[in-house]
């Protein structure tokens, strides 16, 4: 290896290092997050200060001031009106824990950033995509907002599309981050056929809209009802008439608890099954080694996520549970996203021979 190469292989690795704790601090404020919500906590802090906030009350002044704040929204009085301070410190400790996090992956993810730029460790094509990003982060913060803005104001809980929302869009920034640090992995991809490809990429896109509907479920708190597998309302498939019964149609989709928990069960089984027929095609087509194991984890880890679901389900989703499940949800976005960033078409391999030999010319030279 040229030094020239061992150079360039060391600024990678750097980056990947770099990309890989701001994905693992997603990883922490998602599931704080998730715990944020399940203990019912994100309507705590009722402003917003980007700056300012990360200062939490420092005496019982300022402790009993933000209670007050609390105690002027629908979820104090509709809920909570016999909460003690005590109690109100637990979660508001559960959300400014949530915030800081959220505030320490922006610090972690730009001012390395700003520095790989200044002693140009980034690639040129790698510029934009981690502009855009940075973008989509500080745009998380201010869709964070949006969402605990939903809940403080005419209803004791946030609006169940925001909530969505917001947990989606941190799901799609951290596979892209992720999604970019695997392409910074000195290890060639693998090649195969394209349908394997598509397969793969095709079951991070089903896992990102599981977790969408994941959050419309536990946004309208479904999760607590209908507590029976494989039944559903006494049925396999629930009566139309209690499944459509809102106008306009759609409103079903997003509103009606029977139909969103229905859905998200759809998903699931639809998800396992993309997820098994991908390890059986890759299987198929004599592709053993790395594609071969990537294709059993990712059925594997889908597998124990829907075994997992159903017996949450069945709970009637404890904290516990309901917080695994969520973790496991991110598992199974990690494995599907670096399974799929590790396989690369047939149609690619030509391209890479030349962009292999050209890099090699160059260095000759």
């Amino acid at each position: 290896m040229t030094a020239i190469a061992h150079d360039l292989q060391s600024r990678r690795r750097a980056v990947r290092l770099w990309l890989l704790a701001v994905a693992a601090l997603i990883v922490a404020t998602l599931v704080v997050g998730g715990a944020t919500r399940l203990t019912e906590s994100g309507l705590s802090i009722v402003e917003w200060k980007p700056v300012t906030g990360i200062v939490p009350p420092l005496d019982a002044a300022a402790w009993r001031a933000e209670f007050e704040k609390y105690q002027t929204i629908p979820q104090f009085r509709e809920r909570n009106s016999a909460m003690s301070l005590d109690q109100f410190k637990t979660i508001y400790w559960w959300e400014w824990t949530h915030r800081l996090l959220a505030r320490l992956v922006g610090a972690a993810f730009l001012l390395p950033f700003l520095w790989f730029l200044w002693r140009g460790w980034t690639e040129p094509h790698m510029r934009m995509r981690l502009w855009t990003i940075f973008a989509l982060g500080a745009a998380l913060g201010a869709v964070g907002w949006w969402m605990v803005s939903s809940g403080l104001s005419g209803r004791v809980s946030v609006s169940q599309y925001r909530l969505a929302f917001h947990l989606t869009l941190a799901c799609v920034i951290f596979a892209a981050i992720l999604w970019t640090e695997q392409s910074l992995r000195p290890t060639p991809r693998i090649i195969t056929p394209g349908r394997i490809r598509t397969g793969a990429v095709a079951i991070v896109v089903l896992t990102i809209v599981q977790i969408y509907l994941g959050a419309l479920v536990a946004g309208l708190r479904a999760g607590l009802i209908y507590n029976t597998w494989p039944l559903i309302d006494g049925s396999i498939v629930p009566d139309a008439a209690r499944l459509f019964f809102e106008a306009p149609l759609w409103r079903n989709f997003f509103e009606n608890t029977l139909t969103v928990q229905f859905d998200h069960r759809l998903a699931a089984y639809a998800l396992w099954l993309v997820a098994v027929l991908h390890a059986v095609d890759v299987a198929r087509t004599g592709r053993g080694g790395a594609a071969l194991a990537g294709a059993l984890v990712l059925a594997f880890v889908v597998t124990l996520q829907a075994a997992l679901g159903i017996v949450t389900l069945l709970h009637q989703a404890p904290l516990a549970l309901a917080l695994l499940h969520q973790a496991m949800a991110i598992a199974v976005l990690t494995v599907a996203v670096v399974h799929a960033q590790r396989l690369a078409p047939a149609s690619e391999s030509a391209s890479a021979a030349e962009h292999s030999g050209f890099h090699g010319r160059e260095q000759a030279t």
